[in-house]
Formats: C-alpha cells, sequence, structure tokens
C-alpha cells in the first residue's frame, strides 16, 4: 500500500471540509438581487483533486526524480517527460491553488513546480537562451526550444505574478516573451510576411497559429501588468497577423503556413482560446471595446463549430483545457452561460467515459482525445488537462479574471 505524504492527507482534510462548508452554504443561502455570483458545484473541485492525486501516485517522481514527472505510465522512453507535459502538470497545480478553501494547500507545490521551470532552461551557442523541450544536462540530454512551450511557461508566471504579487514571477514572464519574440519572421518574400516560427532551428519551414496566437496572449498580459508600449504593440501586431493569414472564420484558425505558402487546414481548439484570450486581454487593458466584441464573436463563432458533430471529444483534452481556460476569461468580463454549459458538458461526459476508475487516470486515443483507449498508457498530459479542466470549474467565478 502506497502511504500518502503529510501534504496531502492536510489537503484532503481541507478539501473535505471545503467541499463540505460549500453545499452547506449553497443550500442555505437566501436568493437576492444583488447576490454573490453561484458557488460551483463541489463535484469539480472533488475530482480536480481526486484526479491530481491519481496523477501523483502514477506519474510523479517524487524528490529522487528531481519533482518532475513521467511522460507516461509505460516507464518506457525517457526518465523525464518534457517540458510540454512538466508544464501542464505544473500548470494544473497552480489551477488547484486557485480554488478557494483549500488552494492555500497547494501554494509550496506550485512555488516548488513553476521553480523547476529552470531545470528546463539553458543557454546555447551565440547566447540563445530557453527553456528546452528536454532536460538538460547534467539530468538529461536537452533539446530544441519550441517557442509555443516557451509561451506557455510565461503565462504560467503571470498567472503566479497575478495570484502572489511577486515581481520575480513578472520577471520570469518577461524573459520567457524576450526568448519567444526571436521567433518573429522578417523574411518580406514569404507569402504572408510575418508570423511566429514553431521552433529556434534555423530549419523551421512553419509559422504556426498556436504560437502565434499564444504570443500574442503573453504579451497582452505583460502590457496589462506593466503598461508598456512595446507589449501592446506586439500583441495587436501577433493578433492581427494570426486573423489576416490564417484566420478562416470568426474563431477559426488553420494550424500553419510553410515557406512555400502552402496552408495546413487543421483546426484546433487552442488556437481558438488563444485568440480569444488575447482580445479579452485587450479589452480589460485599454478599455477598447471592439476587443471584447471581436473576442465575444469568436467565442459564438467557435463553439458553434467545436460542440457541433461531437468535435470538442476528438480534440486533445489538453488542447480542449486551454480553449475552456479563454473562454473562462471572457465569461469574468462578459457573462455567457453557453460557456460553462460547454465546459461542464465535455467534463462530465468525460469523466463518466474515459476514466479508469480502478487508477483513477484517464486514457484517450494516441491524439490525446477521442474514446477510452485502456491499451494506450496514461499520459501526464491528459490528466494534467483534464485536471486543469476540473480545477478551473471550481473556481469561484469572482477569480476567473485572473487565469492567464
Amino acid at each position: 500500500m502506497k502511504l500518502h505524504s503529510p501534504l496531502r492527507s492536510k489537503r484532503q482534510r481541507a478539501s473535505a471540509l471545503a467541499l463540505a462548508t460549500v453545499a452547506a452554504l449553497a443550500a442555505t443561502a437566501p436568493l437576492s438581487a444583488h447576490a454573490a455570483p453561484p458557488t460551483p458545484d463541489p463535484v469539480w473541485a472533488d475530482r480536480a483533486v481526486t484526479t491530481y492525486d491519481a496523477t501523483q501516485d502514477h506519474l510523479y517522481l517524487g524528490a529522487a526524480g528531481h519533482q518532475l514527472y513521467k511522460l507516461n505510465t509505460s516507464g518506457e522512453g525517457n526518465p523525464y517527460s518534457y517540458l510540454w507535459e512538466y508544464r501542464e502538470a505544473a500548470q494544473a497545480t497552480a489551477d488547484l491553488q486557485g480554488v478557494r478553501g483549500f488552494g492555500t494547500a497547494y501554494d509550496n507545490v506550485t512555488r516548488q513546480r513553476v521553480a523547476n521551470f529552470d531545470l528546463y532552461y539553458a543557454v546555447r551557442d551565440g547566447d540563445r537562451a530557453g527553456y528546452e523541450s528536454y532536460v538538460p544536462a547534467p539530468l538529461g540530454t536537452g533539446g530544441d526550444v519550441y517557442y509555443d512551450d516557451n509561451a506557455i511557461v510565461g503565462l504560467t508566471n503571470v498567472r503566479e505574478y497575478r495570484k502572489t504579487d511577486d515581481a520575480s514571477y513578472l520577471d520570469k514572464a518577461r524573459g520567457a516573451f524576450d526568448i519567444v519574440i526571436r521567433g518573429w519572421n522578417t523574411d518580406e518574400s514569404l507569402t504572408c510576411p510575418g508570423g511566429m516560427d514553431w521552433i529556434d532551428r534555423a530549419d523551421n519551414a512553419d509559422r504556426g497559429a498556436n504560437i502565434t496566437g499564444l504570443t500574442a496572449q503573453l504579451a497582452a498580459h505583460l502590457y496589462e501588468q506593466t503598461g508598456e508600449a512595446d507589449y501592446l504593440e506586439w500583441s495587436k501586431k501577433l493578433y492581427d497577423w494570426n486573423t489576416s493569414c490564417l484566420g478562416t472564420s470568426p474563431g477559426l484558425y488553420s494550424n500553419s503556413i510553410n515557406d512555400a505558402g502552402e496552408i495546413n487546414p487543421t483546426l484546433w481548439t487552442y488556437n481558438s482560446g488563444s485568440m480569444i484570450a488575447t482580445a479579452t486581454i485587450l479589452y480589460r487593458a485599454t478599455g477598447d471595446v471592439k476587443w471584447v466584441k471581436e473576442a465575444e464573436a469568436a467565442a459564438e463563432g467557435s463553439l458553434e463549430y467545436w460542440t457541433a458533430e461531437n468535435r470538442l471529444q476528438q480534440q486533445p483534452a489538453i488542447f480542449n483545457a486551454f480553449y475552456f481556460r479563454d473562454l473562462l476569461l471572457l465569461d469574468s468580463v462578459r457573462k455567457n452561460s453557453a460557456y460553462r454549459d460547454a465546459i461542464e458538458q465535455y467534463a462530465h461526459s468525460t469523466w463518466d467515459s474515459n476514466r479508469d476508475p480502478e487508477t483513477g487516470l484517464f486514457h484517450f486515443q494516441p491524439s490525446g482525445g477521442g474514446d477510452y483507449n485502456p491499451t494506450r498508457p496514461a499520459a501526464t498530459l491528459d490528466n494534467a488537462g483534464m485536471i486543469q479542466i476540473f480545477a478551473m470549474l471550481a473556481w469561484d467565478r469572482r477569480d476567473l479574471s485572473d487565469i492567464s
């Protein structure tokens, strides 16, 4: 039998008490025209904690493994996960930190998770710094610098800055932006010049909606936090490029364009999300209503598409976590029950259909989405995405503006 740490026991007691308190308050609170937003259903906090604990039991490597994670439960391949998987596990912990009632039990571990991003950081020849795709020496062999990975490291640091007011997190977010913005393509001979390269490598031939949108989102946050005009100009420039070069209809974006001018038309939920988030943050930061109108149009158009023909279920769970996060951020400034309804429907369905009740872990197809596939090892990436979704649904709605 696996023994649980004192932290976990404390967290479980705190969680149980918080959930009982929430349920009691929900049952007795009087109705009022000026009442606080409705309390989230306690089921979401319970599912977030349950999935987190299962992930810790089966995928976390502990102190002996430098407090990193495995890629999946197969035990094969590299001893540690890639940066993307690790970042999502760290973000999942930060999202639990944001749940009122017991989130403070995750303060210390969130600080440790975010600090561990530095285990992936290296400076290569030519002083090209970056968070590498795999841990560099002495722990591992290192890897390429993917600009989308670096952008989302920046977003987690923004989240922690907003949560703690610790300026070191803002400094880290600025540093991540400085890494990422190197990826802006300056070759004016290309079809639709500009856009963000995907990877810091001379043979990169693709400019993507994901990295361009995520960089726009990070720049918008940094403008909001610092007031520095360069961040605003970058955010608008990146947003406009995605819209004009890869936008297909409100809220939907083709995946990428290569140096030959060929467009990959694949649609992903997280590309919808980053643009919704960027417009929402720009609205908050500038007060210009055009941005919130664009965010709402993108949310409406994307939801119409993604909720049809079971498309959400076919998307990778982690991509949906990004998308849902950004819908909830928009909901913090423009309430629309359709956003939460779609998220809750997906979350209920996935809990019922994709979870192994014996281990508490979620299994998907090789894509990271789709039907339950118990033969595919449970992955850190997929389970971190589900923790994020459940945790965000458990947030008090007054706190949704702190989503990043």
